[in-house]
């Protein structure tokens, strides 16, 4: 097999990734926006040892679970690499992912529920961080090709908050108009190098932030005065990252001109979300995300519940109304500050956070005979530490709900309470990012009794 060949395929799978997968003399192909059941001619781009990738150059029999979208980017970029694929068949992958893993792993008897379906299929972002870059001479927004730094210029991000996209185009084009340069990466120079805009679906309030390669340049009042015009903006951040890096934020933030913070709601309970906060993307997805976590936990009146990894007290806030107590454990001080001010602005006088890490501040409370029922976890991406399981076995809770963004390292997880006497038998997959391969997914472990 040679780059640029071009071979007759049969697609049979999708990969994680949601490419698709087929099989030619021996090798495994891996062909962007292919679906199973599909027969293509696809090109050859790139020959590894024991696969290869290619793209279609012509679909000779096309799947019934294809969607033809006219903005073929939303694929290209990885933005949206399910956008091709009808909704349904999307619930399905992401069910599949997770059966598959529990394949894998010799789970074969624990149940997995149907998907969850977001009441948004498109436009449910409340967050977008895009890229600003100079392409043909010219300041552009966009989202980056798949495997390149190649920004592809875009004005519609299809799974944005429409109301984002509006402002993201006014931003970029107030910047063009005031000559601001563009970041360039490769040599640290230039100025914006990324439109990170949030709205609150509950108030509508919008927050810009222009994350920026120094404190200040000549054109900031000016624009500040022209994006104060913007219909919906309620501040102006600007954010300080002199770093040659890919991490987007810097540490400091200046606010320009409005509020530090917007409002948004889960359920009926209320958030002050600051610039780098974290909260849930899809807000109309996440209260039947936490309400399907806390059903799952059975919940008791007199139950003490642990929320580790709390953030700004999304979940612990959420669940305070069903239980006596909760206690919230987070390392970014800025966060727990929030969280005890969210506590506050909903009047929730049973959840109080600290500052630390919940492995080291676990058994401090056990050894002070504070014990918790309920344990809950949303981790990030790379799951949970060792030292994190072993502490929260120590805390003995009779449940702990794990709530995933990747299902691989939960069921890694999940084995490892297993070995310490806990059991489960069902995950549930939710989809908080449609048009993606991106799932959650739910579930209980309960504490075996002796």
């Amino acid at each position: 097999m040679e780059k640029n060949q071009i071979i007759k395929l049969e697609i049979t799978d999708l990969s994680y990734e949601a490419m698709g997968v087929a099989h030619y003399e021996g090798m495994t192909v891996f062909v962007n926006n292919a679906l199973p059941g599909e027969t293509v001619e696809a090109k050859i781009l790139k020959v590894k040892k024991h696969f290869a990738f290619a793209k279609i150059e012509q679909i000779i029999k096309e799947s019934p679970d294809r969607v033809n979208i006219k903005l073929n980017q939303w694929v290209q970029t990885g933005l949206a690499s399910l956008a091709h694929v009808k909704y349904d068949k999307q619930l399905e992958f992401k069910r599949n992912q997770v059966v598959n893993l529990l394949q894998k792993a010799h789970l074969d008897d624990v149940k997995v529920g149907e998907t969850l379906p977001s009441p948004e299929e498109t436009g449910y972002r409340n967050k977008a961080q895009v890229p600003v870059r100079e392409v043909k001479g010219q300041l552009e927004i966009g989202f980056f090709r798949k495997h390149s730094h190649d920004l592809v210029p875009l004005t519609n991000f299809f799974t944005t908050d429409p109301e984002i996209d509006r402002v993201l185009v006014a931003v970029r084009d107030i910047l063009r108009q005031y000559h601001v340069p563009a970041y360039d990466e490769i040599h640290n120079q230039g100025e914006v190098r990324y439109l990170d805009i949030r709205r609150s679906k509950a108030t509508g309030e919008i927050m810009v932030i222009l994350v920026c390669l120094h404190k200040d340049f000549p054109q900031l009042p000016k624009v500040a005065e022209t994006i104060k015009q913007i219909a919906g903006v309620t501040s102006l951040v600007l954010n300080y990252n002199p770093k040659k890096t890919n991490v987007i934020l810097g540490k400091v933030d200046y606010l320009i001109f409005g509020k530090p913070q917007i409002t948004d709601q889960i359920g009926d309970v209320k958030f002050k979300i600051s610039p780098e906060s974290f909260f849930q993307i899809n807000s109309l997805q996440t209260p039947r995300l936490y309400d399907l976590a806390i059903k799952k936990a059975d919940l008791q009146p007199d139950d003490i519940v642990i929320d580790a990894y709390s953030g700004i007290g999304t979940i612990g806030l959420s669940v305070a109304k069903h239980v006596k107590s909760v206690r919230g454990i987070e390392s970014v001080s800025d966060a727990v500050k929030d969280a005890n001010n969210n506590a506050k602005l909903n009047s929730i006088s049973n959840a109080k956070y600290v500052t630390g890490k919940a492995e080291e501040v676990m058994p401090r409370w056990a050894a002070k005979g504070i014990k918790a029922d309920v344990i809950f976890v949303d981790p990030p991406r790379k799951g949970l530490t060792p030292e994190f399981i072993e502490a929260a076995v120590k805390t003995s809770p009779k449940k702990i709900v794990y709530i995933s963004c990747n299902p691989a390292t939960m069921i890694r997880d999940l084995q490892e309470f297993m070995n310490e006497g806990y059991t489960f038998n069902q995950i549930d997959p939710v989809d908080m990012f449609p048009q993606t391969p991106h799932v959650e997914a739910v579930t209980v472990l309960e504490r075996a009794r002796k």
